[in-house]
């Protein structure tokens, strides 16, 4: 099993994370990498993980918090709400219908990316409707916790569901790159071992 291209999905899944939580709690967060995460969401066919998220030096920011949190440390919030977005994907991809739904929605919204921008309101808001209307009605749902303010504007709620559906693009590779939870158990020497070699 190829540990280095998994420790990159969930890198990913966590830098997409990270920036929700951002989001929620002050309102912005970092435009280039909210950019690079959204950019994810669209690079469907890559032909390799790191392909998927522009490179390897996009995905620093996350590595540094997966490398936290195989540790011990990082924020448990952020760590409950990957397990959450993991427990969401297994009921995704078994809902074979939902998944060719959401794939016709971001080839639907692509060349509006591919226009204005992965990180330009009108494509946020579309990949945030397109989260709303699939992935929302599956069960368990994710929580998102966070500043009242924030949470009441539609902006802020959109580019949250925008950035959850990148988290859940990262936690359908690490899947198919036969990730799984038991791997921060019984893989997290080797697992820190390729987070340390990824981060240089």
């Amino acid at each position: 099993m190829d540990v280095s291209s998994r420790i990159l999905a969930l890198a990913g899944l966590l830098q997409a994370l990270k920036l929700v939580r951002q989001i929620a709690e002050t309102g912005h967060a970092d435009a280039a990498q909210e950019s690079m995460v959204l950019d994810s969401v669209f690079r469907i066919d890559a032909p390799s993980a790191e392909a998927v998220y522009g490179g390897l030096p996009s995905l620093r920011p996350g590595l540094m918090l997966l490398r936290e949190h195989l540790a011990g440390g990082g924020d448990p919030t952020l760590a409950k709400l990957a397990v959450a977005l993991n427990k969401l994907e297994r009921r995704f991809v078994a809902d074979e219908e939902m998944a060719e739904a959401v794939r016709r929605g971001i080839e639907s919204i692509a060349p509006t990316a591919e226009r204005q921008g992965s990180a330009h309101p009108d494509t946020i808001a579309r990949l945030g409707r397109l989260y709303s209307e699939t992935l929302s009605e599956l069960r368990p749902k994710v929580i998102v916790q966070g500043n009242p303010h924030y949470l009441q504007q539609p902006t802020v709620v959109a580019e949250i569901r925008a950035l959850l559906l990148a988290a859940m693009r990262s936690a359908v590779l690490w899947r198919q790159l036969g990730g799984s939870a038991w791997d921060v158990f019984l893989r997290r020497r080797v697992m820190m071992q390729a987070v340390e070699e990824a981060l240089g």
